[in-house]
């Protein structure tokens, strides 16, 4: 069976209203003070097992694997020690309280209640049901955990997230074909300007400065990067490469949808990520070049 072709554009911006939403959670402090009742305090600590805890009482190895860009001595140093503080199950409903109380404070409660809101979870989750498990780990691990049975705007997160981890497994199997390790996928990422900070990558995942450079010369030397760490024509075709392959595996929720619903979808989803972003959901920081 052949999946409708969509207006990537369109399905893009979606995708990244989509993906950012879902994201503001890892930074809010409501996120941190339900992981802080379980005990679990450190901010590496936090993230790993927040997003990781559907797939159980794992150990670094699937961990590392599935995230593909954070340092694997970083993920060892909290997996699988973080589950004696608090085990899987109480760290993803933890994780579900703070997104209900995150998206409700960036949002007001008047949109969070909003009729606009409602047609968005129903959309987004309309359009999850067309994801897929097989070879996605991150997403199938999600897709086990029951969709929330709260208010909208809980439920439109949460198929924010199901939709970020499927398109999220089907990137990391691009940038694989594409030969591009973790460190390197970041750097060019961040080149391409679209990704966060050099500095601030290092600092969430686990990297120095020195592995960053590395990844660099590496690139440098397959003429992906120029001289002054931008990205060559190579680089950009590369890159666009990259999410055109994404583009393809993820395919089959959006076409649910249908272009209209797509567009509607996405009209939807960057008038929440404004007022989000509007509210203060990310450190201005986050996408400061270094």
């Amino acid at each position: 069976m052949t999946t409708p072709t969509l207006p990537q554009p369109s399905v893009r911006r979606c995708h990244h209203a989509l993906n950012l939403f879902h994201a503001a959670v890892y930074f809010s402090p409501e996120t941190a003070k339900e992981l802080a009742a379980l005990g679990i305090e450190d901010g590496h600590a936090a993230y790993l097992a927040a997003r990781s805890a559907p797939m159980g009482a794992v150990g670094p190895g699937p961990v590392t694997a599935a995230f593909n860009n954070f340092n694997p001595a970083l993920i060892a140093r909290h997996l699988p020690a973080v589950w004696e503080t608090a085990p899987p199950q109480e760290v993803t409903a933890a994780r579900l309280r703070a997104a209900e109380a995150t998206v409700r404070r960036l949002l007001g409660d008047a949109v969070a209640a909003s009729d606009d809101m409602a047609e968005a979870a129903e959309l987004a989750l309309r359009a999850a049901e067309g994801c897929t498990p097989h070879a996605r780990p991150l997403y199938a691990a999600h897709a086990d955990v029951p969709v929330p049975e709260g208010p909208a705007h809980l439920r439109y997160w949460w198929a924010a997230t199901l939709l970020r981890e499927h398109r999220g497994d089907a990137h990391v199997a691009a940038l694989l074909h594409a030969g591009l390790d973790p460190l390197e996928a970041m750097v060019t990422h961040t080149a391409s300007g679209s990704g966060i900070s050099p500095r601030w990558a290092l600092g969430i995942r686990g990297w120095g400065r020195a592995d960053w450079d590395a990844a660099g010369a590496r690139l440098q030397e397959r003429g992906l990067l120029d001289a002054g760490g931008g990205l060559t024509d190579s680089g950009r075709a590369l890159r666009e490469e990259v999410e055109a392959h994404t583009d393809r595996m993820d395919a089959a929720p959006y076409a649910r949808l249908g272009a209209d619903g797509v567009a509607r979808l996405a009209k939807l989803a960057m008038g929440f990520l404004s007022a989000a972003v509007a509210a203060g959901a990310f450190p201005a920081e986050v996408g400061a070049r270094d």
